[in-house]
């Protein structure tokens, strides 16, 4: 299923994209689309049944805002390094372990929302992310099995990022990672029995139109069912918890002097196979 939420900031209401494409209410059913749907089996299965059934009714698509497709989001677990490629144009080791930050829920906004360049950034850049919805408590996971079952979903994710901020102005990578807006999502959770293998999906990233990323999740150093299971050991994942995974190759600050970061006027977008697709323009905060 392709869940989604659309509506004013604040005021979404729960939607589904059917097979062909149509906007459907779902709101006759579920109050939200948010951990406590992706962690009851029986709700998410009278949707199902609701869809295939056709007792859905239809949303005017046109001019719909689309928001973040999940409601009070618990935390954002980040992975950094996490491509091969991404760590070779950055001149940096692999790591031996997944290098773990967080973002806080209030950057997130929807997949064409406008971001903000924060005052006084003179290196905000683009990441294009595969993110992990959890759908069940994961704690002390044994197996990368056990891990993948943990997982309600997919969406895609722009993980954006202020590097002065990030990696010059001391301290930890937070002060780079959570400005308002820098965290785009969706436009779609899709359920992980859609994603039969979430280390073979394309992750691409234009720029004013131009071509920026274009890699695969099978580049990932850790994959979606590993990088789960080691965070089960430091910290729990609760249903509504997500995980972005890494960007592959192609950011600005992996670029030739003088590095193209994101100005008030560019517009970017991104989209990963099967998970749809963003456009932002971004502006002055």
């Amino acid at each position: 299923m392709k869940l989604l939420r659309v509506g004013t900031a604040g005021a979404e209401r729960p939607a589904l994209l059917d097979a062909g494409g149509t906007l459907r209410d779902l709101s006759g059913l579920v109050a939200d689309i948010d951990g406590a749907l992706l962690a009851d089996d029986a709700a998410l299965g009278r949707i199902r049944a609701a869809a295939d059934a056709g007792e859905l009714p239809a949303l005017d698509a046109a001019g719909t805002r689309i928001g973040p497709p999940l409601a009070r989001i618990g935390k954002i677990v980040c992975i950094g390094l996490n491509y091969y490629d991404h760590a070779r144009e950055t001149g940096a080791e692999p790591p031996a372990e997944p290098v773990v930050f967080l973002k806080a829920p209030d950057t997130v906004v929807g997949p064409d929302d406008t971001v903000l360049v924060p005052r006084g950034s003179a290196k905000t850049d683009w990441e294009v992310e595969l993110a992990v919805v959890i759908g069940r408590t994961a704690r002390y996971l044994e197996s990368r099995e056990e891990a993948l079952e943990c997982v309600a979903g997919y969406a895609v994710a722009h993980d954006v990022s202020e590097r002065e901020f990030q990696i010059e102005r001391g301290g930890t990578w937070d002060k780079g990672k959570n400005c308002e807006t820098f965290n785009p999502l969706g436009p779609w959770l899709v359920t992980a029995d859609e994603v039969p293998d979430p280390q073979d999906l394309g992750l691409r990233l234009w720029v004013n139109g131009e071509l920026k990323q274009d890699g695969t999740t099978a580049e990932q150093i850790f994959p979606v069912a590993e990088v789960v299971r080691y965070l089960s050991r430091f910290m729990t994942l609760y249903p509504g918890d997500v995980v972005n995974t890494g960007t592959p190759a192609g950011v600005a600050l992996g670029q030739p002097d003088p590095k193209p970061f994101l100005r008030a006027g560019d517009v970017v977008e991104l989209e990963i196979d099967g998970l749809g697709r963003q456009r932002q323009e971004f502006k002055d905060a």
